[in-house]
């Protein structure tokens, strides 16, 4: 798994564009949370916060940087950042256009270790 996220975030960054390169990060930070390995998933989701903020990347990717930057600290045990970055993720995610990926983004949100349902 970690493999394949390397890989691909490899090959997004030969052709694609900024959205991209940070939707790549996404996935690598993702599969560290889910393998339980915080430091990598947290390196990740913030190289994804900073491709958001670098090239002005709002909506769906900015929520979804926050995202990552949640999982990953309450994968870490920091609940007080991880709490942070879900607010925020909330926050970015109503700029998002599209009902289906704002009710993802809230089912995502909802799968984030320790997060409580307001």
């Amino acid at each position: 798994m970690i493999h394949a996220a390397h890989a691909s975030r490899f090959h997004w960054g030969e052709i694609g564009k900024p959205v991209n390169l940070g939707r790549g990060e996404w996935q690598i930070s993702r599969v560290y949370s889910i393998l339980n390995k915080p430091e990598s998933a947290l390196y990740h989701a913030k190289r994804y916060l900073e491709i958001c903020k670098e090239n002005s990347i709002g909506g769906f990717d900015l929520a979804y940087a926050y995202e990552a930057m949640a999982r990953a600290y309450a994968v870490a045990g920091k609940k007080g950042e991880a709490d942070k970055y879900v607010q925020l993720a909330k926050k970015a995610g109503e700029q998002i256009k599209e009902k289906e990926n704002r009710d993802l983004l809230q089912s995502d949100l909802k799968t984030i270790p320790g997060y409580k349902k307001e």
